[in-house]
């Protein structure tokens, strides 16, 4: 299944029935306290809350570890779950939260990442609906096509390959699928080798879950995979999972890492 911006406003127009958690970690390496950067007189993990509701979802929860973060979220009229500080990833901590909401089995659960004031509504809707669209499916999630060699073999790019029926095969920091023709001369100069000779995508890091998916989630164990690729996405892939892709021909717009990152978004949320 293919939706282009034209396509992912289509798939938003029924209305879908889903909930969104951010997940915001005080703790960063790069960008000390990065939820409470301010963005225009709001800290950003309201920013990402606001375009999380702004996405149609019946209820937006931000998950944290730290009580700054929670009082800063509740003075904006947002519903906040103080969790576990030692949760080794964000699926962990949403599964959390969805214990303690006490959602259904079949409650589609969106994980709206808290460093993402600029990520498009449709999209977190797109990726609701396409999970509803695909009862076989534990997690959805989104992916675009990418041609620039220098992306596609960088290990900070993961890439995802599809089935015959639009649901994930593998995710890899790797290039995949490796075009063997058109690449056989090696890695020795990676912008003079020709074009893939099939489509490459791009994850985008935008997941959807049945919330019986994800409450058993931090029971299962870790997979070789996913620790050897540092992706935990892989976990469900590892364990039989599956999970549905949606293909949009556009790029969402970065998230903020660095102070210059959050700068930039500074600037755009200006204009």
């Amino acid at each position: 299944m293919r939706a282009g911006t034209q396509g992912v406003a289509a798939t938003t127009a029924a209305t879908t029935d889903f909930v969104a958690v951010v997940p915001a970690r005080l703790a960063s390496t790069r960008l000390p306290n990065k939820p409470l950067a301010d963005i225009g007189g709001k800290p950003m993990v309201v920013r990402v809350a606001e375009r999380a509701r702004e996405s149609g979802a019946r209820q937006v929860v931000v998950a944290t570890d730290a009580q700054r973060v929670v009082d800063a979220v509740s003075a904006h009229g947002f519903d906040v779950v103080l969790t576990r500080a030692d949760h080794p990833t964000g699926t962990d901590r949403l599964a959390e939260v969805a214990v303690a909401q006490g959602w259904p089995d079949d409650t589609i659960v969106v994980n709206v990442q808290g460093d993402e004031p600029l990520i498009d509504p449709r999209l977190v809707h797109a990726v609701a609906a396409h999970l509803a669209e695909h009862p076989e499916c534990a997690l959805s999630t989104a992916a675009h096509p990418i041609t620039d060699n220098a992306e596609i073999f960088s290990p900070n790019v993961v890439k995802v390959v599809l089935d015959a029926h639009g649901r994930a095969l593998y995710f890899s920091r790797a290039p995949i699928p490796w075009s063997r023709d058109a690449w056989s001369a090696g890695l020795a100069s990676v912008a003079t080798l020709p074009a893939a000779t099939t489509p490459v995508f791009r994850h985008i890091g935008l997941y959807a879950y049945r919330a019986k998916f994800l409450r058993s989630y931090p029971s299962l164990p870790q997979a070789p995979i996913e620790t050897a690729e540092s992706l935990e996405q892989l976990r469900a892939l590892w364990h039989g999972e599956r999970i549905a892709v949606l293909v949009t021909d556009d790029a969402p717009l970065p998230g903020v890492d660095t102070a210059e990152d959050l700068e930039r978004v500074r600037a755009l949320l200006k204009n």
